[in-house]
């Protein structure tokens, strides 16, 4: 039993399935353990896997539709009164499809059976090493931030261990062209699966280094004799044409010699880069030292542990930074067992993405901001041209599905106009502004990127209404539409809000377009309030608010903005809390409840955090793995639950702007004490937070000298930090 959290989980039994194998990443190669000691299976995944088209097929679909010269004729009709106009506004191409991202193969690894009867698999979330032990046999693996490599390790194998790659997992296309190699070297055998995709020259290369035994090569791999422990160096590339095995095999044979043939010093390598990261921040609710040692699926049983939280606040922080590096996490975040991986396994920005990334900021992984950051700038070209096919305007727009290779604006039909949503920039942004305001310096590809913004809005923001103010048309809200209107409208309230969120930082890194982006986000129209006493989805008469769905895109500036808070526009707050309380929850969706969960707290409300998390805790949204669910009952494999949970604890608890910190906003009634570490603040200081029904310290770390205000339950005061020294607040609540 454990007097603290487990930081780590573990299973009686090897998983059945591959959605509840365990995970370990290193934000490029990915693998999925499933712990059984005599048939193991490892599946490979990369975050460059994804399907490509045939070679010779036209690509015309693949780049965004080029709209501009029929825009303000459809912008004419939609300003005229003519709701369907947007529909129009379309090359008539069919829904495309992001390529879809896809396993590699899977490591196989037969032994002679044995009994089952002591074993026990186990993830180290502190390491990232997954284990099986049964029968005095082990096997462990992890894969490498440092090396960039999935190593593991059998020892006590018994007479003769079969090792193969097998591409042959659910949903791969019969069509794939598939070679293998077994090479003898003085250091080992060498396993190669080259992959072409079919019709294309484009394809993958495993390379596995079976290191320091001897093997007898076989159909799909070798069998090694008489050893009792084998280590296995594997790495995947993506290629165009012919690869060269035996130069990925000299490079995993080079790493053998540097680590002196060592899992252990392999291990101890990547130690300083995942470890580090995952220690930054803990949570504590007290929990039940008997229940803490349960294993993950008994734990999954008792929906209102506080164990089951801190064991899955663990595990969200443990898999978003190991889904995070090349890439942020996709939908699937780094992992997925079948070719057939819903909603292409891509990045969907509208939502999704946004929420898994949503705590790298104040849960102090910076490693996550770094990837998103990456995917950004490999991508602004495709956004440019975004803006110049769509819109004939200058600047950048983000598309709302990816396949990480392509950022162009392809996947759009009539019920998702998602070609006109222009607000993703803004989006997805703003993680790392507030990266720059943490650290407490810009990054100067961020402030450009800021200026394609602005400069986009300047050319589209053209259109006024009948009163002259500005109208944001056409106008998408993800994925709503309006009662009485077309899914393509006018001034949803998000586009209001990300204009003139992206025009306002913008001109705080630019001052010298101060005055001029300024000036137009002034422009644009105010916010609108309904009958019903909530804010509307559409700033714009007669079309009115659908309130069965599950996006909140019209809440936008209350989460993940600060447009609108309780304590700087409280009527706004208030209109905004009933736009909360009418919302459905449509099909149940994780995503949906947790961001619903997310704009609760920044608008001060407790019970609706609750709420939600019960929602997603008693629907059974997790596998034995620790990931996630979309849909209740273990439906649909998707990252969304597992990597926003942390998020939304935090927000729930601790929440900072750049002037300004907020303790215990909106605290959950099913965690009334607990203890949270390590967390960052966005004015530069790192903050531990302890709480009880009877009052809460905190311990602010200032990095910098800074006056902010500090907000509790009894009201709002001045403090002034200082760098270097620490401030110790205590609060009374009763």
């Amino acid at each position: 039993m454990s007097a603290t959290p487990v930081h780590g989980t573990w299973e009686p039994h090897p998983a059945a399935r591959w959605e509840d194998a365990y995970l370990s990443g290193n934000g490029r190669h990915g693998a999925m353990a499933f712990g059984h000691p005599h048939d193991e299976q490892v599946i490979v995944t990369h975050h460059t896997l994804v399907r490509p088209d045939p070679d010779g097929q036209d690509d015309h679909d693949r780049h965004p539709p080029r709209l501009a010269h029929r825009l303000r004729e459809i912008q004419d009709r939609l300003l005229a009164g003519d709701r369907t106009a947007a529909e129009d506004l379309t090359d008539g191409r069919p829904l495309r499809w992001v390529r879809p991202f896809h396993p590699a193969f899977r490591i196989r690894m037969r032994l002679s059976p044995g009994d089952l009867g002591d074993h026990r698999r186990t993830l180290d979330f502190r390491t990232g090493v997954a284990a099986t032990h049964c029968a005095g046999r082990t096997a462990r693996l992890f894969v490498s931030r440092a090396d960039d490599v999935l190593v593991q390790h059998v020892t006590a194998p018994a007479a003769a261990l079969d090792i193969a790659l097998d591409h042959r997992l659910p949903g791969a296309p019969g069509t794939l062209d598939v070679r293998h190699d077994t090479v003898l070297t003085p250091d080992g055998t060498l396993l190669g699966l080259r992959v072409r995709y079919p019709g294309s020259t484009r394809g993958y290369t495993g390379v596995t280094l079976v290191a320091g035994v001897a093997a007898t090569p076989g159909p799909r791999g070798a069998r090694v004799e008489d050893a009792r422990s084998v280590l296995l160096l594997t790495r995947v590339r993506r290629h165009t044409g012919e690869s060269d095995t035996r130069a990925e095999g000299r490079a995993l044979r080079d790493l053998l010699h540097l680590a002196c043939g060592s899992f252990d010093a392999l291990l101890a390598r990547h130690l300083p880069h995942h470890r580090t990261a995952y220690d930054r921040v803990t949570l504590d609710l007290a929990a039940d030292p008997a229940e803490r040692a349960l294993p993950g699926s008994a734990l999954l049983t008792r929906p209102d542990s506080p164990a089951l939280t801190e064991r899955l606040f663990a595990a969200g922080r443990y898999h978003l930074l190991s889904s995070s590096g090349l890439n942020p996490p996709r939908l699937t975040g780094l992992w997925t067992g079948d070719w057939d991986t819903a909603w292409s396994g891509a990045f969907t920005t509208d939502a999704n993405l946004n929420l898994q990334t949503a705590s790298a900021t104040a849960a102090a992984l910076p490693e996550v901001t770094a990837a998103l950051a990456s995917l950004v700038h490999r991508q602004l070209p495709d956004w440019r041209d975004n803006a110049r096919a769509v819109f004939g305007a200058r600047g950048v727009v983000a598309p709302a599905h990816t396949d990480g290779a392509t950022g162009h604006a392809y996947h759009f039909d009539r019920a998702y106009p998602l070609h006109l949503w222009t607000a993703g920039a803004d989006w997805l942004l703003k993680p790392l502004v507030d990266h720059d305001e943490t650290h407490g310096r810009r990054d100067p590809r961020t402030a450009a990127a800021l200026a394609e913004v602005a400069a986009f809005y300047e050319d589209f923001l053209t259109r006024t209404d009948s009163e002259g103010r500005l109208a944001v048309v056409p106008s998408y809200s993800p994925e709503n539409r309006p009662t009485g209107g077309s899914w393509g409208a006018l001034n949803a309230a998000m586009d209001l809000s990300a204009a003139r969120h992206a025009l306002l930082t913008a001109a705080t890194y630019h001052p010298e377009h101060a005055d001029r982006w300024r000036a137009l986000a002034a422009a644009l129209p105010p916010h609108r309030i309904n009958a019903d006493g909530a804010l509307a989805e559409w700033a714009w008469p007669g079309l009115e608010d659908a309130y069965d769905h599950r996006h909140l895109s019209h809440l936008y500036g209350v989460w993940p903005l600060e447009e609108i808070t309780p304590h700087d526009t409280p009527e706004l707050a208030a209109a905004a809390h009933r736009a909360l309380c009418l919302r459905g929850a449509e099909n149940d969706s994780a995503h949906g409840h947790l961001h619903h969960a997310l704009i609760a707290a920044r608008l001060h409300d407790g019970d609706r955090v609750g709420h939600a998390l019960h929602q997603v805790l008693h629907g059974d949204h997790f596998h034995a793995s620790l990931m996630s669910s979309h849909y209740p009952r273990r439906d649909v494999y998707n990252a969304d639950a597992a990597h926003t949970l942390p998020a939304v604890l935090i927000e729930a608890l601790v929440r900072s702007t750049p002037d300004r910190l907020v303790l215990l906003p909106a605290p959950p009634p099913a965690h009334p004490r607990g203890a949270l570490r390590g967390i960052r603040t966005r004015f530069g200081a790192g903050l531990d937070l302890t709480w009880t029904p009877d009052g809460a310290t905190a311990v602010l770390r200032p990095t910098r000298t800074h006056r902010i205000e500090l907000r509790t339950s009894t009201g709002a005061r001045s403090l002034d930090l200082a760098a270097g020294e620490d401030c110790v607040l205590t609060l009374r609540t009763r």
